[in-house]
């Protein structure tokens, strides 16, 4: 007699199954458990199923070889007096051949997959779409696609954390939390009307830019240098923009963050980021890496590093005529940045 193989989907008076089976009896705590754990049984066998009848209260699946070399079928319903579902009938294991078609498996969605993978997404939302690959691989002996994966992740962190759209129409609860805890704190908010057609739909706003900066920030400030410098990332979720940083530098060379920013692209601000107003820096690491994606050259990446913190012009000019011996093509890609 072996333990049920669905623990989680069975209430606090299980049925014992044997064999790793459904039985006549069987009880679970809501439809969706029902149809998870078909879900599951039917992805670990290789098999697979065609619901027949879907309903509030009854859930009715066939193995898509049916009549012809197999006899399963499972039928699960509601009983209301014991506020539960349970299996009322159930024709044993698959008689089929259970040779698998392809890797993948058509029962096993984003939806599923999403839900195997919470925990770690829930540890780690950084979590690789290759860990997450490789994580239904050990669980169902299934190699998913690169973009189901991905999908999974996505609807995984909205389950955890909220999606998109709520986590944008928080943005304006928080930033008036903040100035209520701390009234010296800045924030400017910028929004648009929105549109549907012609028409302006009332109530709604659409984020065009916020700009925020911390007390403790502003009153550091004092005590930093005459400079400051504004870095900025992409933002490469559902909406885009980016993201900028001001920063400055104490008396002892602590950067000191300084006020924050959610804007349009800086290519799209008329001139306002060029000279006189301000002075752009190019960063090693990035030209570095940009190099290495546009010519796969592994070998001369630290040549560019080299190049970027060469203290003299004769010293640059002999690292650059390094590059160039190996391809006019490298100095000609690394002409279009300013020195």
């Amino acid at each position: 007699m072996n333990a049920p193989e669905f623990p989680e989907y069975i209430n606090s008076n299980p049925v014992v199954v044997l064999d790793s089976e459904f039985v006549v009896g069987m009880e679970f705590s809501s439809r969706e458990t029902v149809i998870a754990a078909i879900k599951d049984y039917t992805i670990r066998r290789g098999v697979d199923y065609r619901v027949c009848e879907s309903e509030p209260t009854t859930f009715y699946a066939k193995c898509v070889q049916y009549g012809t070399s197999c006899d399963w079928l499972i039928r699960a319903s509601l009983i209301k007096r014991k506020f539960c579902w349970v299996v009322r009938r159930y024709n044993g294991s698959h008689t089929c051949t259970r040779t698998r078609i392809s890797q993948d498996h058509a029962k096993l969605n984003s939806d599923m997959i999403a839900e195997v993978i919470k925990p770690l997404v829930e540890a780690d939302p950084s979590l690789k779409v290759k860990s997450i690959i490789a994580e239904v691989q050990s669980k169902f002996n299934y190699t998913t696609s690169y973009r189901k994966a991905w999908l999974a992740k996505q609807k995984a962190i909205a389950n955890l954390f909220g999606g998109w759209e709520a986590s944008y129409e928080a943005l304006s609860s928080w930033f008036e939390a903040m100035v209520q805890k701390d009234p010296s704190a800045a924030v400017e908010i910028e929004t648009a009307p929105a549109y549907q057609g012609d028409e302006v739909v009332h109530d709604v706003r659409i984020l065009t830019r916020v700009f925020w900066s911390f007390y403790p920030c502003i009153r550091a400030f004092r005590s930093c240098k005459p400079i400051v410098q504004v870095d900025g990332t992409h933002l490469y979720g559902k909406y885009k923009g980016a993201l900028l940083v001001a920063v400055s530098q104490d008396g002892n060379g602590n950067i000191v963050p300084l006020a924050f920013a959610v804007v349009e692209a800086i290519a799209r601000s008329n001139g306002s980021w060029e000279p006189p107003r301000a002075i752009r820096m190019f960063c090693v690491r990035h030209i570095a890496s940009n190099f290495l994606r546009n010519f796969k050259a592994p070998y001369l990446q630290k040549l560019i590093v080299n190049m970027g913190y060469c203290r003299t012009v004769r010293e640059f000019n002999v690292q650059y005529a390094r590059l160039r011996e190996r391809g006019e093509a490298y100095t000609r890609w690394l002409d279009r940045i300013p020195r």
